[in-house]
């Protein structure tokens, strides 16, 4: 009991997460700020439910966690309160737990979208395709609605009017939308080869294709779009700022 007390855990609670950008992250961080009593782990569940026993058994020790796919949005029920700005979105990525043991949470997402696509945009960037609807769809969603930026999402399950199919995306929709952006898992280390099913033939120079996945840092996405000579980024900014913004709020 007694060297738990001055311990100070962090984690990252997801589904087959041994790749995890957060834990080799903060790992490091904390070797940097000389913090010893600092550790990061995983906590890899295979459902939701597992959460509050990985909560009970580090009671003493945890004090804040970051969320990954696939429990963005299902951890809502294990919190006792949400920043306005995360209920907002629908997603969840940033536990702070107070000295009273209370689970509060965030979502930083949106902060490190916002930091690193804004240097990157042009006039012509007015139209947007969100490739996916899962969790981290909902903070890009949000952050180009703050921008002004029209969107639409792409999923190969439609739900809502401003949802289209894969197959819906002609070249005219390509021509209108001239920032593509990939929220769907696909191209991820080791299935690199995997990338959305849309019509690259009709990307140009005024495209930029922005790519969640940091893993490998050039995805066949991002490789097409260079092909075509269009502006592409990858999400490893995104994952440093929204921790830099996690580790703040950790902080408070």
């Amino acid at each position: 009991m007694e060297e738990n007390e001055n311990k100070h855990l962090f984690a990252l609670v997801g589904k087959n997460i041994s790749y995890s950008f957060s834990r080799g992250y903060f790992t490091e961080k904390f070797s940097k700020l000389g913090l010893a009593k600092h550790e990061y782990v995983n906590f890899d569940i295979q459902n939701i439910e597992e959460f509050t026993k990985k909560i009970k058994e580090h009671k003493n020790e945890i004090k804040g966690m970051n969320v990954t796919i696939p429990y963005k949005l299902e951890i809502f029920d294990f919190l006792d309160k949400i920043d306005k700005k995360a209920k907002k979105i629908g997603a969840v990525n940033t536990v702070r737990i107070t000295k009273k043991g209370k689970l509060i949470g965030y979502n930083t997402d949106v902060y490190g979208f916002k930091k690193s696509l804004t240097p990157l945009l042009k006039k012509h960037h007015e139209k947007a395709l969100i490739l996916g609807t899962g969790g981290a769809s909902k903070a890009v969603a949000y952050v180009l609605d703050k921008l002004n930026i029209e969107y639409k999402f792409v999923s190969r399950t439609p739900k809502g009017k401003d949802t289209i199919t894969y197959a819906d995306v002609s070249e005219k929709v390509m021509m209108s939308h001239l920032l593509l952006i990939n929220c769907t898992p696909l191209g991820t280390h080791p299935n690199i080869e995997n990338c959305p099913s849309i019509p690259y033939e009709f990307v140009s120079e005024k495209h930029m294709l922005y790519d969640l996945i940091y893993n490998p840092s050039e995805t066949t996405f991002l490789q097409k779009g260079k092909e075509k000579g269009a502006t592409i980024k990858n999400g490893l900014e995104m994952l440093e700022q929204q921790a830099e913004k996690a580790w703040k709020i950790w902080n408070k």
